[in-house]
């Protein structure tokens, strides 16, 4: 025999049940909603980004344009150093071969030239002391234009010690081995590959034969050893190949 208050307890039971789903699943339904609207933030944050740092590339070799618009025989200098550069750290197994700002302090390396005047810049003959002082200035002329440029960051490294040698007789600050930033000591060695393989109004482009000996001749002076060592492993084809494409 079935008593009433026996049934409506179940009904009160079956009811606060009902109820308790109901909620569980208005709970799943509003962390659904919540799950929809973080990936559609991500996705628009994703974006910008994406186009801020387009922005940012664009500017970087807008300027980097700009200073080697100066020098025709130093067109597309910047982008060949960085494409080098980049090549010898990826060949080092190094982190910044993938660092946007380590590329952009290659492009803007030489940025500090714009305070260099054209006499002392394309003057065809070996440079007085004076005018050496000027030119050696041009490093920290460029680190003072971008110092409070933050998105640069690291890269700015590389435009205040991409002449510092590996044995401490370099500029400006006479840094010496493991103590010149990692990024600027592969600088080092894509600058002087470029340069040995460009035409200049004094000398005619080496081979990448003879650069490679060059630089090679330089570990352990003008160059980190660990970065020639990562150099010797590209082929010199790898690099007529960059030349081209640039």
């Amino acid at each position: 025999m079935r008593l009433v208050g026996d049934t409506d307890d179940v009904r009160l039971l079956q009811e606060a049940l009902a109820q308790r789903e109901e909620q569980a699943l208005e709970k799943e339904r509003q962390l659904e909603r919540y799950a929809a609207d973080l990936r559609e933030t991500f996705k628009e944050e994703r974006a910008r980004s994406q186009q801020l740092r387009r922005s940012y590339v664009a500017t970087v070799r807008a300027l980097a344009n700009a200073v080697e618009a100066r020098d025709a025989y130093t067109g597309k200098h910047a982008e060949r150093v960085a494409a080098y550069g980049i090549a010898i750290a990826r060949a080092g197994g190094l982190s910044l071969a993938d660092d946007p700002e380590i590329e952009f302090g290659f492009l803007l390396h030489d940025v500090g030239k714009v305070a260099v005047p054209d006499a002392i810049l394309f003057k065809p003959d070996p440079l007085d002391m004076t005018e050496r002082r000027v030119m050696e200035r041009h490093p920290d002329v460029g680190w003072e234009i971008l110092r409070d440029v933050d998105f640069l960051g690291e890269g700015k490294l590389v435009v205040r010690h991409h002449h510092e040698r590996w044995d401490g007789t370099g500029y400006p600050d006479g840094l010496v081995g493991d103590a010149i930033p990692l990024a600027a000591r592969v600088f080092a060695v894509a600058d002087a590959l470029d340069a040995l393989t460009t035409d200049r109004p004094y000398r005619p482009a080496s081979t990448f034969d003879h650069a490679r000996r060059v630089v090679l001749a330089g570990s352990g002076t003008q160059f980190d050893p660990a970065v020639v060592a990562a150099y010797e492993q590209i082929p010199d084809e790898t690099f007529e190949r960059l030349r081209r494409t640039l």
